[in-house]
């Protein structure tokens, strides 16, 4: 088996730093792999082929160094390992060139970067975010330390989700996080840069039912008769939020996009951003009211989200759905709802009262866009227990 040594070659200034390489020895056969580690003399133990950690302010230079070759190494006999077990004959030169080629894929860290990357250049923007999310999750909880693909446990998953949950996140929001790690992971998986170990076997990673995110239609009332005349930001936000709920509970992001061109002869046609799905809606006089209200002859868009000229369109949209969503929770007050009021209640809302008119699933589910019956029923599922709570009220009255 292939050996690997560290070794440190001095400037020949000595007022100037060395650098570190390793030595890979395979059948009788010496390569280097040079590093941008670099040292002073003084810094290096010749004997034990260690660095020496002084306390002369270059300590967590020399600390974090450290780490990378111990880093390097376990990635090294990762290597050496897997080209071992491979039965057939290598060479020192394998060795490093497979260490070159791996060096973006051997860590989590790395490899999602690529698939982050890959994403953004597929135009999956919001797919790329939530990766990224994860991704930023992730390393504050490894205090930055990257890992290696073949280190990922149960263990080191059981203890991300023990964070998470002491963070305060909720149970789906853990699971949101564990199922993009698990995508990740199964994508290593796939190109062979680790066998499967089952880290996400003990953490959840299923869909629970969530809080009532929905109001009923006597709400929506409410709120479409509030006098906000003399409150710009607020009247938007409302109008907003009822475009949305007029369009059987269209997403904001898709909302944002709508251009002028995806209206035509009474109908409005649009892909939804998450699924590639295109849907169809009839075109009602209580959305026209909406659009010509703000309507802009400069922009191609149908709404007022993204501006012609305002910079980056994602930010834009970001920037718009944080400032309406803060102005529905003054709605929501003045109307006298309980529920916080969000862009996301009103697509929840188009559903519940879909469900409580006795609206088929199936048909809910195809006006909502969803690419399948299941979930639609998780997204009614903790809508509205009044059913239930009706017919329990009835067997209880008859004891």
């Amino acid at each position: 088996m292939a050996s690997i040594k560290v070794k440190f070659r001095p400037s020949t200034n000595e007022n100037k730093e060395g650098t570190i390489y390793f030595q890979i020895i395979q059948n009788r056969v010496i390569r280097q792999l040079k590093t941008d580690y670099r040292l002073f003399m003084h810094e290096w133990n010749d004997a034990g082929n260690v660095i020496i950690v002084t306390d002369n302010g270059r300590q967590s230079y020399l600390q974090s160094i450290e780490k990378r070759v111990r880093w390097d190494i376990k990635r090294l006999q990762s290597i050496i390992s897997q080209l071992e077990n491979k039965r057939i004959k290598y060479t020192a030169d394998d060795i490093i060139s497979t260490f070159q080629r791996q060096a973006d894929e051997q860590s989590l860290f790395n490899f999602m970067q690529g698939i982050i990357a890959q994403l953004q250049q597929m135009g999956k923007q919001r797919t790329s975010e939530t990766y990224r999310c994860t991704l930023k999750s992730f390393m504050q909880f490894r205090e930055d330390k990257d890992v290696l693909l073949e280190d990922i446990d149960s263990d080191l998953m059981l203890m991300y989700e023990a964070y998470l949950r002491g963070r305060g996140l909720t149970k789906n929001s853990t699971s949101f996080y564990m199922r993009i790690l698990r995508a990740v992971y199964n994508r290593a998986v796939e190109k062979n840069l680790t066998i499967n170990r089952n880290p996400f076997k003990y953490v959840y990673t299923g869909i629970d039912k969530t809080v009532k995110r929905a109001i009923p239609l006597k709400a929506i009332k409410q709120i479409k008769s509030l006098d906000l005349s003399l409150q710009p930001s607020l009247d938007f936000a409302r109008d907003m939020f009822l475009f949305s709920f007029y369009t059987r509970g269209m997403s904001f992001i898709d909302m944002a996009y709508l251009k002028k061109k995806d209206l035509s002869n009474g109908m409005l046609s649009y892909r939804r951003r998450k699924t590639g799905q295109q849907l169809f809606i009839r075109w009602e006089k209580c959305m026209q009211e909406i659009v010509a209200k703000y309507d802009n002859p400069l922009s191609e868009y149908l709404l007022p989200i993204i501006k012609p000229m305002n910079g980056d369109e994602r930010t834009q949209y970001q920037n718009a759905m944080y400032l309406i969503n803060r102005k529905l929770k003054e709605i929501g007050m003045m109307a006298g709802v309980q529920l916080p009021l969000t862009m996301y209640v009103a697509r929840h809302s188009w559903a519940s009262v879909a469900k409580n008119k006795n609206v088929p699933i199936s048909v809910i589910s195809e006006g909502m866009g969803h690419d399948s019956e299941m979930t639609t029923q998780i997204y009614l599922a903790s809508l509205d227990t009044a059913v239930v709570d009706k017919a329990n009220s009835m067997i209880l009255n008859s004891l």
